[in-house]
């Protein structure tokens, strides 16, 4: 079947779309990929689609290969089942939650670990019929307090998840390693840059988690890697090592308070005292869970809310309001401060760094007043000193010896450990060879299918529009006659569109009766690998051969045409 631009639904774009931000966003929509019908949700167009196709046909050669099984679970998930888990108000506002006609609550599926548990749970019950791992690829719902930059962050997604169950820690860890490997497999085979590092499992929950990252600059996320060696985690996840000595409180005069009306940033509080950040301690009050705490950093260091939460192994974390901080210290924030400060009534954490500064600032628990010359441990305690800023450009890395420097990234995949999370609060369990029950060891492992198309077209593309990489882009070739109308023209465009097509290869013949002008600009655009031009020169059974990547122009016989294109094929 010879497929026709003419016939084709393509609705290309002239114009950048005002709602665009980024480069994948705009050319989606200008290449005729896809459509926004609201904030965050799309259809994908049949040049979208086969894009998808493809990444599709891609993760599920990798996952068969790595002994994965693909199954389809169910979108809508009764709430029970979130409640067994634990997750139904843990998941908090992203839930998509709604009630049927007899009110009861359901979730649409933003992953499936409950569905997938429970399906296990009450099918399996032998050690003989593990290890398994169960794989779908489904449509996905979250609701993104702000979707943007097009298919990056969306509201409806397609994802592939993945569920492991084994009978040891030990095969958890095969299985994790499995999937490590089939996912930069898949990475590499769509034709991605991209990195491995270290994460934070977030709601998902589990331990010994990485993201993949497709770097690109537009990344809403900072990676944090060494100079040397390997080491890489996303900014929430990376460590800060102290290896400082706690200053002492020798040669530091005593407290006392100063006037500082209005002054209540670091910004302020360095050019009024003509003072390094470094000297400031930063204290913020936090609402953790059901309690407040109160953090401190260095003025030059930014808290890390991740670390935070994760000390306490809490499920919510968020700043206290501007009353709550009143109430607790009798000062707005900015003029907070850890002296005087009840530790029994409200906790004290510190971030390691805190211990070296000898003569500080601090807010003073009293509006338009900070205290000088204050020394931790000699004038406030802290309940705990532990790693809770970010990591910065410079830092050691925690592992090997570099340096940190930092990158952007996309994530396109997450691998985790759940160990027993979810089998042990749902109750799924297996007989082992001594006829003894034991909780299932859980991993998962998710694939942003529609995220991968938007990351490819950030790493590849140029001013004329979209460079696709062979093994995903919707057609392998463009055939396109100079003019249409002209017989000898249009006949051998359809020959060469029928030949390559009988060998395998998907071709788009532009039978349009446009300009070649419009059908180059056009062609440039939607970027499929190769381009086959039918000229005049067609009377001396020459067409030209254009690589769409580097922009090379080959005249190529038409009695050499398959072989040169194939071999071409092969390389992109």
């Amino acid at each position: 079947m010879v497929l026709k631009q003419s016939q084709l639904f393509i609705p290309t774009l002239r114009e950048v779309p005002s709602d665009a931000e980024i480069v994948s966003h705009k050319l989606l929509l200008r290449a005729g990929l896809a459509r926004q019908l609201a904030s965050g949700i799309y259809t994908y167009l049949p040049l979208g689609l086969r894009v998808l196709q493809k990444i599709q046909q891609i993760v599920r050669d990798e996952m068969n290969r790595a002994g994965a099984q693909e199954l389809l679970m169910p979108t809508m998930q009764p709430a029970e089942l979130w409640e067994q888990s634990g997750r139904w108000e843990a998941y908090g506002p992203e839930l998509v939650r709604l009630n049927d006609r007899h009110s009861r609550r359901f979730a649409l599926g933003p992953t499936h670990e409950e569905v997938v548990t429970s399906l296990v749970r009450d099918e399996i019950n032998s050690y003989k019929k593990l290890p398994i791992n169960l794989y779908q690829i489904q449509t996905k719902f979250r609701d993104e307090v702000r979707p943007r930059f097009g298919l990056i962050r969306c509201r409806e997604f397609i994802m592939k998840d993945a569920y492991s169950f084994d009978t040891t820690e030990a095969g958890l860890d095969k299985s994790f390693q499995a999937m490590f490997a089939a996912y930069t497999n898949i990475f590499t085979r769509v034709g991605l840059k991209f990195r491995a590092v270290e994460a934070d499992a977030g709601s998902i929950g589990g331990t010994g988690t990485y993201e993949f990252m497709a770097l690109c600059e537009i990344g809403e996320d900072t990676i944090a890697y060494s100079t040397e060696g390997e080491y890489a985690a996303n900014l929430e996840k990376a460590e800060v090592v102290y290896k400082g000595t706690p200053a002492t409180a020798d040669g530091v005069p005593a407290m006392a308070k100063i006037h500082t009306p209005g002054v209540r940033t670091i910004d302020q509080l360095t050019e009024s005292l003509g003072i390094a950040a470094s000297s400031i301690i930063k204290s913020l009050v936090y609402r953790v869970d059901d309690r407040f705490v109160l953090a401190l950093v260095r003025g030059d260091h930014e808290l890390n809310e991740t670390k935070l939460k994760n000390l306490y192994d809490a499920v919510d974390v968020s700043m206290a309001s501007e009353a709550e901080v009143k109430e607790l210290l009798g000062a707005p924030p900015g003029f907070v401060g850890p002296v005087g400060v009840n530790t029994d009534k409200l906790e004290i954490v510190a971030d390691n760094f805190v211990q070296d500064v000898a003569d500080g600032i601090v807010g003073a628990n009293e509006a338009d007043y900070h205290l000088a010359h204050v020394h931790p441990g000699r004038d406030f305690q802290v309940n705990t000193f532990t790693d809770l800023r970010n990591i910065m450009e410079g830092d050691d890395s925690p592992r090997d010896g570099g340096t940190i420097v930092f990158a952007r990234g996309v994530e396109v995949g997450h691998v985790f450990k759940l160990k027993t999370k979810y089998s042990e609060a749902m109750g799924a369990t297996f007989l082992d060879e001594n006829g003894r029950s034991q909780t299932m060891i859980m991993g998962c492992y998710g694939i942003g299918i529609s995220r991968i198309a938007a990351a490819v077209i950030e790493q590849n593309n140029d001013e004329n529009g979209i460079i696709w990489p062979a093994a995903i882009a919707p057609f392998d070739v463009h055939v396109i006659p100079i003019n249409a109308k002209v017989d000898e023209q249009r006949q051998a465009a359809e020959g060469i569109t029928e030949q390559l097509t009988k060998a395998g290869l998907e071709v788009l013949f532009d039978d349009r009766a446009e300009r070649a002008g419009v059908k180059f600009k056009d062609a440039d655009l939607i970027g499929l690998p190769l381009r086959i031009t039918v000229s005049d020169k067609i009377s001396e059974g020459i067409v030209e051969v254009r690589i769409r990547r580097t922009g090379e122009a080959f005249e190529v016989r038409v009695d050499d045409l398959l072989g040169f294109v194939q071999a071409r094929l092969a390389q992109l």
